[in-house]
């Protein structure tokens, strides 16, 4: 959960240190509790499909009008 958390922290950090409002922002790091695919603790898989499951999702709530 911590690691999942900084993920999604830095990604805002990002958004942020590139114009955006942090006041239109928010995060939250999921970890294990919702993965993509069935890679999880005690799953054998392979590099490529944990990897899949590192992933940071945007969703769009509103779109304002240009200025």
């Amino acid at each position: 959960m911590v690691l999942s958390n900084n993920r999604a922290k830095a990604a805002v950090d990002y958004l942020i240190s590139q114009g955006i409002d942090p006041s239109r922002l928010k995060w939250k790091g999921y970890g294990e509790s919702k993965p993509r695919n069935k890679c999880v603790n005690g799953v054998v898989c392979s590099e490529e499909e944990h990897q899949w499951n590192r992933r940071t999702e945007f969703k769009v709530t509103k779109i304002l009008p240009e200025k």
